[in-house]
């Protein structure tokens, strides 16, 4: 019997350029390859339509983001609001597949009962009232700090009220299972991996030349992230410090050019961040946010030499053997005054190798996946 499923993407999961759409990309072409028929339903908002989504798709349906005013909502979390789309629902029930839901953001429907009868499960990218909450305490305006806020008061009694109204809850952590399991009395819910564009380690042994930080820069978290890690820890270090990411601000850019040793590379294309990523000696990861599962970590395990890292980035991930632990700037600066001259050896891949494959093989996460569908 064929195997139809619906899958409902918070955005455009084409191109896979932020981390963001990693696991909503990835999986397509793992789920096409074990003979699932996927109908995809995206929410476009800038990134366009994309034909190549054609190749892993039997169709492809597109929907506007209602942004701004006419997506708001004082009753439900703007991510949900405004993406409540009256064509979605149409199409999803138009026949009986099963509906994976990526994101809380597309949960509208089901929160609202008119997914009722059907086999639907809810892929969670993050604690998103948690993450929004940390967003709100690193806002750079009073503004943002109430939006998100507010965003967050309303996100924690949503995904109270959505966690047990799916068949199945996945998780992208160990800690995020625990967390809704802990705060929501969710039962039915499992860790799935993220599915990512890597299936073998790419690492090189030796030396690299710099320290770097990447990320969506136009995230305040991700832009806090750079600016703290200038202002703590290079400005005074004399190692050379490369940041690379998407849409820098102009406070940062200024900032940068006030730091002899460092220097900013605005929107690298995919190729310049791969050669960005495979030339560093250190990889300076701190995060501020503990939920979820940080791509740029996985990015640079796959495919970069030493990473440094705080408890947040790695806390209870299985990763933490393969990453250097800091916990504030003085200790960030003393492992990596350690590690800049120290060649990344044979056996630190090993390492990285057997760690890396317990968790991230694709074809194994797309068969439990499938598995745990029919």
């Amino acid at each position: 019997m064929d195997k139809h499923l619906h899958i409902v993407c918070l955005d455009v999961p084409y191109p896979p350029d932020y981390g963001g759409v990693f696991d909503l990309f990835y999986k397509l072409p793992y789920l096409k390859e074990l003979g699932v028929k996927i109908h995809l339903h995206c929410f476009e908002y800038g990134r366009g339509e994309q034909a190549e989504l054609n190749k892993y798709c039997e169709t492809v349906n597109y929907y506007e983001r209602r942004k701004g005013h006419k997506g708001f909502s004082l009753k439900w979390p703007y991510i949900v609001s405004s993406r409540a789309s009256e064509a979605l629902i149409q199409n999803l029930c138009a026949d009986d597949y099963p509906v994976l839901l990526e994101g809380i953001h597309c949960s509208y429907f089901l929160h609202e009962g008119r997914l009722a009868g059907r086999k639907v499960i809810l892929r969670l990218h993050n604690i998103e009232y948690l993450y929004y909450r940390q967003l709100s305490r690193h806002a750079g305006s009073l503004l943002r700090k109430i939006y998100y806020w507010n965003e967050s008061r309303l996100l924690k009694k949503y995904e109270r009220d959505i966690a047990k109204k799916a068949d199945l809850v996945l998780a992208v952590s160990e800690k995020d299972a625990r967390i809704y399991e802990a705060k929501f009395g969710t039962g039915s819910i499992k860790f799935l991996p993220v599915f990512l564009p890597w299936s073998h380690v790419l690492l090189k042994e030796g030396l690299g030349s710099f320290c770097l930080y990447h990320g969506n820069l136009s995230v305040s978290e991700n832009e806090n992230v750079a600016v703290w890690l200038l202002k703590n820890v290079f400005k005074d270090l004399g190692l050379p410090f490369v940041i690379a990411g998407k849409n820098p601000s102009n406070r940062l850019q200024k900032l940068v050019n006030e730091i002899s040793n460092a220097c900013l590379v605005s929107n690298p294309s995919v190729d310049e961040m791969k050669d960005l990523i495979a030339k560093a000696q250190i990889h300076v990861l701190p995060s501020f946010n503990s939920t979820g599962v940080k791509l740029k970590l996985l990015n640079a395990l796959f495919c970069g030499r030493h990473c440094v890292v705080n408890e947040e980035m790695v806390e209870l991930t299985g990763l933490e053997e393969a990453c250097h632990i800091a916990a504030n700037a003085e200790g960030f600066k003393s492992i990596l005054i350690q590690l800049f001259h120290r060649p990344f050896t044979e056996d630190e891949i090993q390492i990285r190798r057997g760690l890396l494959s317990k968790y991230y093989d694709n074809v194994l996460n797309a068969q439990r996946l499938i598995r745990w569908i029919w």
